[in-house]
């Protein structure tokens, strides 16, 4: 079992029972207590839940901290900066994909100042609603399972219709940024349809403020292999510009 899917079963049980110990998590997944512990360790760090002796609690703020009316707030006039510098790059025709983060949301209300022809791909539910309305756009919604506080439709219930349209850009936001990581993310639930959506995308524009750079958040839906341009409000140094050409990724 990956690190990854062997996390997101700790949290499915977390969110159905509240709280588990270490010897149950240990006979259900199979996995070694010490390997248990550390994930668990890992997952305080990222304010996921709170260790217990023995075992672990979810925490009800831990939701309200990562809510999307509390990302919605942080920096925007960062992310309107970088949703600015993102609208440009999109032509008439085009089929793009928007996530669910708070920034792609920003992007959705500029080109619905200056509207063009335009496929529109998104599990953001504000996002979908912001654009409906727009005869120049069709808006496809793709379905799945909405959590409390969240503004998007999570797992991959529903993405097999990914695999029926060509994506031309994928924009999208993330928790974290490094170049060992690639785009990584808290939600451990949004995260594997985000994994399906860069899969579908001819090209994958990260939005990321200044604040994203150099940090790793739970889990990577995007290596950095898979990054095709970053748009960022920042000066980056010479240093991180020569790493991103290494890697192939341009800079805006």
């Amino acid at each position: 079992m990956f690190i990854e899917e062997r996390r997101n079963k700790i949290l499915d049980y977390l969110d159905k029972e509240q709280r588990i110990t270490v010897k149950v998590l240990s006979k259900r997944l199979n996995v070694s207590e010490a390997t248990l512990r550390n994930d668990l360790s890992d997952l305080e760090k990222e304010g996921v839940l709170k260790r217990t002796h023995g075992g672990a609690i979810l925490l009800d703020y831990d939701q309200s901290k990562y809510s999307f009316s509390t990302r919605e707030k942080i920096n925007r006039k960062e992310k309107n900066y970088i949703s600015s510098k993102a609208e440009k790059i999109i032509t008439d025709n085009q089929c793009i994909l928007l996530d669910a983060s708070s920034t792609a949301l920003e992007l959705a209300k500029k080109i619905k100042t200056n509207p063009k022809r335009l496929t529109i791909v998104t599990n953001g539910i504000y996002t979908a609603l912001e654009l409906r309305d727009v005869p120049e756009f069709t808006v496809i919604l793709i379905g799945g399972v909405i959590r409390m506080g969240s503004s998007a439709l999570e797992s991959t219930i529903d993405a097999g219709v990914l695999g029926k349209i060509n994506i031309d850009i994928m924009f999208t936001s993330a928790s974290g940024f490094d170049f060992e990581n690639g785009l990584t993310d808290f939600n451990v639930y949004e995260v594997d349809l985000k994994k399906e959506m860069v899969k579908a995308s001819n090209r994958v524009v990260a939005l990321l403020d200044h604040s994203k750079f150099g940090k790793s958040s739970l889990v990577s839906f995007a290596s950095i292999k898979q990054i095709n341009t970053i748009i960022t409000d920042d000066i980056i140094s010479t240093e991180y510009k020569m790493e991103l050409q290494k890697h192939n990724i341009s800079y805006i």
